[in-house]
């Protein structure tokens, strides 16, 4: 089983900052692509950024230049710095994960995973 815990979600004000943790655990032989998404009130779960294996980070238009996604492989973590925090940045904040828990002859077997959630809230 794997498991994705994220924290660091709080109350800042317009402007601040925010850094997001999403620590993987459980049986993971390796992770693949790693993301945040995030849901604000009475919308649909939207995509915020993914970085691969490798390091290469793709971002939504909304939070470019603003946020930076990273992580750490050896400790199966990836981070979310946000920076010039806007109101409309207000959500719940999930991460996804693409793990490898298995791998056969056929190759590596991958699942994606998500986290509980964490709540940002941005004051105006």
């Amino acid at each position: 089983q794997v498991r994705l815990v994220e924290s660091g979600g709080g109350l800042v004000q317009a402007g601040g900052s925010l850094r997001l943790s999403c620590a993987a655990s459980g049986t993971i032989l390796g992770t693949n692509a790693m993301g945040w998404y995030r849901q604000a009130a009475g919308k649909q779960r939207e995509w915020v950024a993914t970085i691969t294996s490798g390091g290469s980070a793709n971002y939504a238009d909304s939070v470019k230049g603003r946020f930076t996604i990273s992580r750490d492989n050896a400790k199966n973590t990836v981070y979310l710095q946000m920076i010039s925090l806007k109101p409309k940045d207000r959500a719940v904040y999930y991460c996804n994960a693409r793990v490898i828990t298995r791998t056969t002859y056929l190759g590596p077997t991958a699942y994606d995973y998500w986290g509980q959630g964490t709540e940002v809230t941005v004051s105006s």
